[in-house]
């Protein structure tokens, strides 16, 4: 089994966080972005089964993927313990619904701060981090009588998780407003598999002399 990442690639990370949690034996296979976060590899198997030219992408066999739910999807259904999703149908969809507002609902506001970093105060900047925090406050509410956002540790965690590292990266806080969140991120970041794979990504950056969440800064360290 094949995995194409990337050292920035949050998607990828999702997908290598959820393989590992599973204890799955696969290579990882880096492929470098541009140098302006442009997100445009160019290996050729990456080019050959994604006609979006993106990372990640998943080889098992004669089975190709690319987008991190469909593989994450794939995994869960190939190797289903431990389970990432949850057993009862409607708390499933649930975290499905979740999950896909995490990439399409908050990311979008983090996507909007890129190249904002030094226009903070700009009107677009400052609308980008109130969405954001707005998606906070919704999962403060929802950790109110939960460790996890969709019950029990899932692939909802690792994906907010990814998300919020890179909304951090851009400007978007959290805050003291949310402190059941900011636990939740504490529980979700001390799992092994995150801090592999956040860690790594984290010592990329400072290799790079790009700035590195306050809260991270000790998984830089080589």
């Amino acid at each position: 089994m094949k995995l194409y990442s990337g050292p920035l690639s949050m998607f990828g990370a999702k997908v290598q966080i959820a393989a590992l949690e599973k204890g799955l034996a696969f290579e990882c296979i880096m492929v470098p972005f541009d140098r302006d976060d442009r997100y445009e590899p160019r290996h050729p198997e990456v080019l050959r089964v994604n006609p979006k030219r993106q990372v990640p992408v998943l080889i098992d066999g004669e089975v190709e993927l690319f987008d991190s739910t469909q593989i994450f999807e794939y995994l869960e259904d190939r190797f289903p313990e431990p389970a990432l999703w949850p057993g009862d149908v409607a708390a499933r969809a649930h975290a499905r619904r979740l999950e896909l507002e995490s990439d399409e609902v908050f990311f979008p506001h983090v996507i909007k701060l890129f190249g904002l970093q030094d226009d903070m105060q700009s009107p677009a900047a400052v609308a980008a981090c109130a969405g954001c925090a707005a998606f906070y406050a919704r999962l403060e509410a929802l950790l109110a009588q939960r460790d996890y956002l969709a019950g029990g540790y899932s692939f909802v965690d690792i994906a907010f998780y990814m998300a919020q590292v890179f909304a951090e990266r851009k400007g978007a806080l959290m805050t003291q407003a949310t402190p059941r969140l900011l636990a939740w991120r504490e529980r979700v970041g001390a799992r092994p598999p995150v801090r592999e794979v956040v860690g790594a990504m984290m010592r990329f950056l400072a290799s790079e002399g790009r700035p590195v969440p306050p809260h991270l800064q000790a998984l830089a360290r080589p």
